[in-house]
């Protein structure tokens, strides 16, 4: 029997106080009880504000305000005006607001990660890191862009965002005051599932700046016509999944637009003739933050079939280690905010999603490894649960499952046993292209041999490889990707024109070309 829960939420951490203080930093962005979208640099009420609540207890929270497409194309030819005054505006003055911008996100870094936690339920030290990360990686690209930005020139429209909910801030915040410092009017789509509180206060310390930032909500079938195929837009940019990314892909491709569309893929780890398995161990954890909701998280591992018991003896003790709970309670007011692996996952219709796709496997075949159960002791009394799912690991989903070919997008891992190079390396390809992978393996001969064969952009040995930072370029091979890479200069060259008749490196319809 479970201890009964002696937490209470932490003083200060209430989602009313969140609230609070974002309407006394922003009340231009904010009304007593919902967000507002922005464009024509003005906060504007349009918009049916659809009811929310927060993955991490139930309770409600600030909802996306839905604008229909003829506002949303309003919004769009609104920021081309924009778009065509702020391409004209010296680098200097650019960088100069900027870094204006980014003074203003670290003066409330605390507040845009306490929206983070609540939003989409992302535990402190990792919702601190998403605005850290989205930060840090802007002022690297203001001390670098000079010569990012030699013999080229601004988009002849503004960049269009359409991204996930999961990384409001290091993802999507990154790429639009990055696109702003190329000389880019920058469009974004708030993601329906959540962080639109978080986007809407970075988004106004962003326009107090004079950045040229559009901000909209709605569903993706009504914005869609606007956000995609307006002739006003000069670049998509996309994060999320193959089927929405696909529709996307065919109108860009249509068209001949500028695009980056990055999808998700099932990312492998694979364990061939490996003994490091302290290292192995001491890894599994990590590979669970945030839940596996990370478009380079690890779902999959191929292992040698001689190897499984060594391999189970290093996961199963790492996987039970893994903690699981409210994000802001504690014993005493005074103690610090928990240190957790995941929280709630992004609501509790995934979460029930995955429960039930886990047990169709297991019904049909899949033989249950590790099945978590949640700790009452790490949650409020009698809060609601229900978007929670402890870490679940099966070996051998069947091919009939979704679990065998696709990405959870959750804490579910699944291993595929096989016994020979050949089989290792179809098995760790079975989604035809992802981000990332990792070889365990002691030869480092075996390694050079196998990893080009893995169809990823990035290939660690014995190490988990991520999306990156500053310098780093990020793609996809497969359905995994489409249109430029980015990371690094590519990020600036993806969203700017060259000399004429260059080649951006990419996965395009007609042409793969690697940095």
């Amino acid at each position: 029997m479970a201890p009964t829960s002696n937490l209470q939420l932490k003083p200060g951490t209430a989602w009313s106080d969140a609230w609070r203080r974002s309407l006394a930093v922003a009340p231009e962005a904010f009304r007593d009880d919902r967000v507002l979208n922005l464009w024509a640099s003005a906060w504007q009420t349009e918009g049916r504000a659809l009811p929310a609540t927060s993955p991490v207890d139930g309770s409600p929270i600030a909802g996306p305000p839905r604008l229909d497409a003829t506002t949303a194309q309003q919004a769009v030819r609104a920021s081309l005006d924009e778009h065509r005054a702020w391409r004209h505006v010296p680098l200097p003055e650019r960088k100069a607001r900027v870094t204006a911008t980014l003074d203003a996100l670290t003066e409330h870094r605390e507040l845009l990660a306490l929206l983070l936690v609540w939003e989409i339920g992302k535990p402190w030290r990792l919702a601190q890191a998403d605005v850290d990360r989205a930060i840090d990686g802007v002022r690297w690209y203001v001390d670098n862009v000079d010569r990012m930005l030699e013999g080229r020139t601004p988009l002849a429209g503004p960049v269009s965002n359409i991204a996930s909910w999961n990384y409001p801030m290091s993802v999507l915040v990154h790429a639009m005051l990055t696109q702003a410092l190329a000389g880019n009017a920058v469009i974004a789509k708030a993601p329906t599932d959540g962080g639109v509180a978080c986007l809407t206060l970075a988004s106004a310390l962003a326009v107090r700046e004079g950045i040229p930032v559009t901000l909209v909500s709605g569903s993706g079938r009504d914005l869609s016509e606007a956000l995609v195929r307006s002739p006003e837009i000069g670049c998509v940019s996309f994060v999320g999944g193959r089927d929405t990314g696909a529709d996307i892909a065919t109108a860009v491709a249509d068209l001949g637009k500028r695009h980056v569309l990055e999808q998700e893929g099932l990312n492998t780890w694979g364990v061939w003739n490996n003994s490091d398995w302290d290292a192995l161990g001491a890894v599994i954890p990590k590979l669970f933050d945030y839940g596996k909701q990370r478009c380079t998280a690890y779902p999959r591992f191929v292992v040698q079939r001689s190897q499984f018991a060594d391999f189970l003896g290093a996961y199963l003790p790492a996987v039970r280690s893994i903690k699981v709970g409210h994000p802001l309670a504690v014993a005493h007011p005074d103690d610090p905010l928990p240190e957790l692996d995941f929280g709630p996952l992004i609501n509790a219709a995934k979460a029930k999603e995955l429960g039930d796709l886990v047990s169709v496997a297991i019904e049909r075949g899949a033989v249950p490894l590790h099945q978590g159960v949640l700790d009452e002791a790490r949650f409020l009394p009698g809060q609601d649960t229900s978007a929670y799912l402890a870490p679940v690991t099966l070996l051998g989903p069947p091919p009939s499952s979704p679990l065998h070919h696709a990405e959870p997008f959750g804490p579910v891992d699944t291993i595929v046993l096989v016994d020979t190079e050949a089989e290792l390396l179809a098995a760790m390809n079975a989604s035809n292209g992802a981000l990332v992978a990792t070889l365990s393996t002691d030869d480092p001969a075996t390694y050079a041999r196998l990893s080009p064969q893995i169809r990823a952009f990035k290939v660690g040995h014995g190490k988990p490889r991520s999306r990156g930072d500053r310098e780093e370029l990020f793609g996809g091979f497969g359905h995994s990707w489409r249109g430029a890479f980015v990371g690094g200069e590519l990020l600036v060259k993806s969203v700017t024109d060259g000399p004429e008749g260059e080649r951006s490196p990419g996965n395009f319809p007609d042409y793969h070309l690697m940095p």
